[in-house]
């Protein structure tokens, strides 16, 4: 049986003071902080890891967060078949106070031109400090409807299913509409979405109302009664 990992030992085993990451902003992006061979082999596992030890750091000093993106999905019980990074979703008034927390850590944390996240580098990995979802603030009340999940034997609060697709949905635009990359995680977690409360969150934007056209089309979800259409 697999016993759950309790924060001081993923402190000891992959701890902050073992990191010994530079500080200050890189330039022009975050150096390779850990050399390639300390790294786990298997690229999954080593994200996996980077979510644990900024996870576990945001919990002990108390920060509001939300786990987000792909691992969110593989904690939600999606595939382990993650993306190139860590996601991390937190109110914007909490930016500064967590960028503080994480280079106490002994990470190094910068601003990207986007202004609607931080970045950070962690084992090897790249971290998104989001506080801007489909183009809206993360709120208090977003974080507090996340779920109390395990992470690879690490507790922490991951996005609700319903609030982490709609994220993915309502982003979708002329510009950037790639379908075929929801779409697996929206087949993956549409027994625990509240789809009723996307669709209404969505309004009738046109991109977002093709996506579930498509997915009705294709028996991922149930079609919208005729009176409500």
């Amino acid at each position: 049986m697999t016993q759950h990992a309790d924060d001081d030992a993923l402190e000891q085993a992959a701890g902050v003071a073992e990191l010994r990451l530079a500080t200050g902003d890189p330039d022009p992006g975050p150096p390779d902080d850990v050399p390639a061979e300390e790294l786990p082999l298997d690229r999954n596992q080593a994200i996996l890891q980077a979510t644990k030890q900024v996870g576990s750091i945001l919990k002990r000093k108390g920060h509001l967060f939300g786990l987000a993106g792909s691992v969110a999905v593989y904690a939600h019980g999606g595939t382990q078949n993650l993306q190139h990074d860590v996601d991390f979703a937190i109110r914007p008034e909490d930016a500064e106070s967590v960028a503080a927390t994480l280079r106490e850590a002994g990470l190094v944390v910068y601003e990207p031109p986007e202004d609607w996240l931080l970045k950070a580098a962690c084992l090897g990995q790249q971290v998104d400090l989001i506080f801007e979802l489909a183009h809206q603030p993360v709120t208090a009340e977003l974080l507090e409807r996340a779920e109390r999940l395990s992470v690879d034997s690490v507790f922490m609060p991951v996005l609700s299913p319903t609030d982490l697709v709609h994220s993915l949905i309502a982003a979708f635009s002329e510009h950037h509409c790639d379908f075929g990359a929801v779409l697996p995680i929206a087949r993956t977690l549409r027994e625990k979405v509240d789809w009723d409360r996307v669709r209404r969150a969505c309004g009738d934007e046109p991109m977002p109302d093709a996506f579930f056209y498509f997915l009705e089309r294709l028996d991922v979800i149930a079609p919208r009664p005729k009176e409500d259409r």
